[in-house]
């Protein structure tokens, strides 16, 4: 690792509490964390690694605060969104192996570090009926490769919905086994996984995720007992509680029902909320994870602008890369303005300053990570993104941060740094084989295809 890095000459877009613009600025970087930032020239005595940052807008790493693993394997799958749900669920279920889990993940990771998100949430699997928590191994897998490709995550693990039987493949070199499990047994597994990868690396962390339930379900034993152990096991560890999918009522009813939401909660979706809802985010002090292009925002709404002017946390997601998006965060950020500029027939909504927090110190803050990231400010640790800002689509050279909102896309991220280290720089990803990490993908996605049948 670099032991110290100068960046020089940069617009630095800080995001910080009084949203400082420094024009021609510079931060020092040391052991990991900005030791420096200010206008100007840097007039102290230095041995660092310099970066020349003219042309140049530094800002935060990008946060997705909601996002699925295994994702990038399945897209292009499927005649539509229906028939692609299905087909995702059969491969998760019944043709990965953790091949397949470590080979997504470096995949992920490349399309992530390359349009400038250094920090996601993901849940581990499809969705509520499809987590691949029926053993460690998957997990393990994903998140080694993670490691390694040295990108912060946050990896949410949890069970199934009880009532259905949830039958799983094993596989050994030529043959597999078929493993039922309960959503009582994925509990045990998330909660061990949770304590192995504890302190293990401080840019990785596990959390915990549950189904949601409407207030008919949660009147299932079945569905309150595991309701109420993934809460316990959750504030018993201090982690993340996330959940995807809240719509009309559904928080309010949890709430009621069990006292699910506390300040570590990430309700991702939140559409079409009662005004029970609301009540219930801004007393409890949940989060709020808002994915504009996801298909959940084509049945409902996510009243975001509301939700704010209230007080309450609202971030960006992408909801993953399938089956018709992308990790580009810059696209949610264009997508959300565009779809709450629609709702009220108002351009003002959204305005670029406020799109850009949501997408950095607004998801540090989702993540319970505000302290850390989100921000540059001296202290912090230096998650960064150079933008090449000289480009047609990109002039002229006024308000970076309307250029950033309105107008950037993940490709004009130039460099890509984070905890100090550079993963890219000049496009190029840093100690990375992007060809070989293609070509791992492809072999674990034809490998899928063959056993789920669907070659």
């Amino acid at each position: 690792m670099t032991d110290a890095l100068l960046i020089e000459n940069a617009t630095i877009v800080t995001m910080d509490a009084e949203r400082r613009i420094l024009e021609r600025g510079h931060m020092l970087v040391e052991d990991g964390r900005i030791a420096a930032i200010g206008a100007e020239d840097f007039s102290g005595d230095t041995s660092a690694d310099r970066i020349d940052a003219t042309g140049m807008v530094a800002m935060p790493g990008l946060i997705d605060t909601h996002a699925h693993a295994g994702h990038m394997l399945t897209k292009g799958l499927g005649s539509d969104s229906e028939d692609w749900m299905t087909v995702t669920g059969r491969i998760y279920a019944q043709a990965t192996d953790p091949e397949f889990w470590a080979a997504e993940a470096l995949l992920s990771a490349a399309e992530r570090i390359k349009c400038g998100t250094t920090t996601a949430a993901l849940l581990f699997g499809g969705g509520p009926d499809i987590m691949r928590t029926d053993t460690a191994d998957a997990a393990d897998a994903h998140l080694q490769a993670i490691t390694a490709m040295r990108v912060r995550e946050i990896l949410a693990v949890g069970p199934n919905r009880p009532g259905l039987r949830h039958v799983y493949r094993h596989y050994t070199q030529r043959a597999y086994t078929e493993f039922e499990i309960s959503p009582e047994a994925q509990i045990d597994i998330a909660a061990d996984l949770v304590d192995a990868w504890t302190r293990r690396n401080d840019r990785i962390q596990v959390a915990f995720s549950l189904p949601v339930f409407d207030a008919r379900e949660l009147e299932n034993a079945a569905v309150y007992n595991i309701s109420k152990r993934t809460r316990d096991l959750s504030r018993e560890k201090s982690v993340l509680l996330v959940q995807d999918g809240h719509r009309d009522g559904s928080i309010a009813a949890n709430d009621a029902r069990l006292g699910l939401f506390d300040g570590n909660s990430l309700l991702a979706h939140c559409i079409d909320l009662t005004d029970e809802d609301r009540a219930v985010l801004k007393r409890t002090g949940a989060k709020v994870a808002h994915n504009p292009s996801a298909l959940m925002s084509l049945y409902g709404r996510c009243p975001a602008p509301e939700l704010m002017q209230e007080g309450i946390t609202v971030s960006l997601g992408t909801d993953a890369a399938a089956p018709d998006r992308s990790f580009d965060m810059f696209r949610n950020m264009f997508q959300a303005h565009r779809y709450h500029g629609r709702h009220f027939a108002d351009d003002t909504v959204l305005p670029p300053e406020q799109l850009l927090a949501m997408a950095t110190i607004e998801g540090a803050r989702a993540l319970g990570m505000e302290g850390e990231i989100g921000s540059l400010e001296t202290g912090k640790r230096a998650d960064i993104l150079l933008i090449d800002m000289r480009q047609p689509h990109l002039w002229p050279p006024v308000d970076p941060v309307q250029r950033l909102a309105r107008f950037a896309n993940g490709a004009d991220v130039d460099t890509t740094i984070v905890g100090g280290r550079i993963l890219m720089r000049g496009r190029c990803l840093i100690g990375q084989d992007e060809n070989a990490i293609l070509d791992r993908a492809e072999r674990a996605f034809h490998q899928a295809l063959n056993r789920a049948g669907l070659a």
